[in-house]
């Protein structure tokens, strides 16, 4: 089965690209294969429309709050809202989050996801520090646009099934240190040191007890991209790969948020 690992972003140039990487799983093994970089959405578009069967684990939220999309009177259905989101434009959506942000108490500005709670991620809401509210207006449309399947929130091909990924929880199962930055004053041999346990962890069999799979893989760009971004669409991968061998009981399950989404990790649902 063909796996994708994608570290998005929402904003992609060639100083920070969309970077993915292409694995291949073989029972309980993960090969990761070749990498790539996409400089523009046009790439991630044609990826999306690549024919399957194949899976991808892509790091951005798929979903909004149910609260916040109550509270701001959008349909509940998932793709009616992000439709609506679209909608508005960048500078409409981004004025909608703003709004609520201001208008709500102390503690209750940016909600988080069912999901977000089990796993530790920030609120789609934020749309900075880091900006995944934006990633959620970029990425979300074109997983409608491109018909994929999206377990628990569309029904698309189901040769071409995406899920929601975040590295970051699967990263602290290792290690509780910093291992990555995009600026280069902030990049430190010590987050190396980590990516490096990181890549052992999954490569040494370590964590086959908790995602069922052992990773195989010699590049060394994985521990040596100080930005992280490599070794995220490695991990991004291992998810949507563990998603893939539970998907009888992932892919059908009646306790999914049908507004919110969910994360494909063992935490995550």
């Amino acid at each position: 089965m063909d796996v994708y690992g994608i570290d998005f972003t929402s904003s992609p140039s060639p100083k920070k690209p969309i970077t993915c990487r292409l694995c291949r799983l073989d029972g309980e093994v993960l090969h990761a294969l070749s990498p790539s970089a996409w400089t523009g959405f046009g790439a991630f578009e044609a990826a999306l429309a690549l024919p399957g069967p194949w899976i991808a684990g892509i790091d951005f939220p798929f979903g909004l709050p149910r609260r916040f999309v109550a509270d701001v009177g959008w349909p509940q259905a998932w793709r009616d809202y992000v439709r609506h989101a679209e909608s508005l434009g960048k500078v409409g959506y981004e004025a909608v989050l703003n709004t609520y942000r201001t208008s709500q108490p102390a503690g209750e500005k940016e909600h988080r996801r069912v999901t977000d709670e089990r796993v530790g991620s920030v609120s789609p809401q934020k749309l900075f520090f880091p900006p995944v509210g934006k990633m959620f207006f970029q990425g979300a449309p074109r997983l409608v646009e491109a018909g994929v399947d999206v377990p628990g929130l569309q029904e698309g091909d189901p040769a071409r099934t995406v899920v929601e990924a975040y590295p970051g929880v699967l990263a602290r199962s290792v290690t509780k240190e910093s291992y990555k930055h995009d600026r280069a004053r902030r990049q430190t041999a010590r987050q190396r040191d980590a990516r490096f346990w990181i890549l052992r962890a999954l490569t040494g069999g370590e964590l086959a007890a908790r995602y069922g799979i052992t990773v195989e893989a010699d590049d060394p760009e994985l521990v040596d991209d100080p930005t992280g971004d490599s070794l995220d669409a490695l991990l991004c991968a291992v998810q949507a790969a563990w998603a893939w061998r539970n998907r009888e009981r992932l892919f059908a399950s009646s306790g999914v948020e049908p507004t919110e989404g969910w994360i494909a990790d063992p935490k995550g649902v």
